[in-house]
């Protein structure tokens, strides 16, 4: 088994708000990963005295520990858990109705001998070979689909789609947001490599549109997860000025690659 995980911060004088964790074995078979892309909230008050990575740390913390230890549970159950421990751990302290409490995606995936499962929420990427070399993106598209309107301004978008009926959902603080996330199981046969990519990764495909999602995963393979995330600064540099393809986004954002050869 190959396991490999880079990141890298989008701007080096602020912390990387990205988590990933790989294990193995979980409860002494298989493996686990959890990559989350913690959520950069606006500046003005969020309701939290703590941070987006000490949030993104304790989710993940206890995302890895439940995946590894509790094979009797779902992945849906062990988000839900895993949100209400990390709640617990702030709930006398802060405001966590504030819709800007502390948030993240969440992309993780669990394996044995018979298996593979998945729950995907927000924008991260699962992507998943099977035994014939076929590449297939795991996502959630909920984002993709809320009008541009929704998203003229974090105001609107707060009081409109984020974690709302028919817009998206992000894990914050609420456990029963696990029921929305993407989830399924595919045969270990028919799941060979992983790869687990935050939207900063992602920025190859979806905004710089320098291949599709089994060029991507081509490139990881042959050169390797670093490798992805220098091409993705590369591009980001050469488009700094001209912004043909950054338009209105951050220059820069936090990128994680996790690449998991079964």
């Amino acid at each position: 088994m190959r396991i490999e995980i880079a990141t890298d911060p989008g701007y080096p004088d602020r912390p990387n708000e990205d988590y990933a964790s790989a294990a193995v074995p979980a409860s002494g078979q298989g493996g686990s990963l959890v990559v989350l892309d913690g959520v950069t909230p606006p500046r003005g008050e969020t309701g939290c005295r703590h941070s987006v990575p000490w949030f993104t740390a304790r989710l993940g913390g206890a995302l890895g520990e439940l995946s590894v230890s509790r094979r009797d549970m779902t992945l849906t159950d062990i988000l839900a858990e895993a949100i209400r421990r990390a709640a617990d751990t702030h709930r006398q302290t802060c405001d966590l109705s504030h819709p800007r409490t502390p948030q993240t995606t969440v992309v993780v995936a669990r394996w044995d001998a018979e298996r593979v499962e998945y729950l995907v929420l927000s924008d991260s990427v699962l992507l998943v070979e099977d035994e014939v070399g076929g590449v297939t993106a795991l996502r959630d598209d909920r984002l993709d689909r809320v009008p541009r309107s929704s998203l003229v301004s974090d105001e609107v978008a707060d009081a409109t789609v984020r974690n709302k009926e028919g817009g998206f959902f992000t894990a914050a603080a609420d456990p029963s947001v696990a029921g929305r996330a993407v989830t399924g199981e595919l045969p270990r046969a028919g799941a060979r490599t992983l790869v687990a990519l935050t939207d900063g990764a992602t920025r190859w495909v979806d905004k710089f549109h320098r291949g599709e999602w089994p060029d991507l995963f081509a490139l990881v393979r042959k050169e390797g997860a670093e490798a992805l995330l220098e091409r993705v600064r590369a591009l980001e540099d050469a488009d700094e000025q001209d912004r043909v393809f950054l338009r209105r986004s951050k220059t820069h954002d936090d990128a994680t690659a996790v690449y998991v050869e079964l």
